[in-house]
C-alpha cells in the first residue's frame, strides 16, 4: 500500500479506470457474441441489422484507447466476411 498521497490517488484512479475499461470490453464482447449467434443461426437480416451497432461499439472502444486499432480492424473484417459469406 502506498504511503505518498499522490501514489494513493493513482491507485484509486487506476482502479476506477480499470473498472470502466472492463465494462466497455464486456459490452463489445457481448455485441460480437450476439452478432456471431445471428450468423451461426443463419439469420441474415438480424446479422445485418446488428452489424452497424457492433461496429460502432468497436470503433468507440478504439477511440477510448481500450482496443488497438488493428485489433478492431481484424474483428470488423472477420465479422463482415462472415456476414457476406452468409448472404451469398
Amino acid at each position: 500500500m502506498p504511503n505518498i498521497k499522490s501514489a494513493k490517488k493513482r491507485v484509486l484512479v487506476t482502479e476506477a479506470k480499470t473498472f470502466c475499461n472492463k465494462d466497455a470490453k464486456n459490452e463489445v464482447k457481448t455485441a460480437i457474441k450476439k452478432l456471431n449467434l445471428a450468423i451461426d443461426a443463419g439469420d441474415v437480416e438480424t446479422a445485418k441489422s446488428l452489424m452497424p451497432a457492433t461496429f460502432a461499439l468497436i470503433d468507440s472502444s478504439v477511440n477510448k484507447g481500450i482496443m488497438h486499432k488493428n485489433t478492431a480492424a481484424n474483428k470488423k473484417s472477420g465479422l463482415a466476411k462472415r456476414i457476406n459469406a452468409l448472404s451469398k
